[in-house]
């Protein structure tokens, strides 16, 4: 089996480039934190996405309720 190199993993703030490895363990603490909240941002982005998917649909079928005016 032929081994893979991993590529260091690399942080890029004001155009710098960071080495994660060479980052205080403090440094990484935040940067997973970072990435959690960035992780559930998005997932919250796709529920509210679904929620106004389906607030247009029972929209439109209240519309389709009502009584015809005339």
């Amino acid at each position: 089996m032929a081994k893979v190199k991993k590529e260091e993993s690399t942080l890029t703030h004001n155009g710098i480039i960071y080495n994660v490895s060479e980052l205080s363990e403090e440094a990484r603490k935040q940067l997973v934190n970072v990435r959690i909240a960035e992780n559930e941002i998005r997932r919250l982005q796709m529920q509210l996405a679904l929620a106004q998917t389906a607030h247009s649909s029972y929209q439109q079928a209240l519309i389709a309720e009502l009584p015809a005016q005339g």
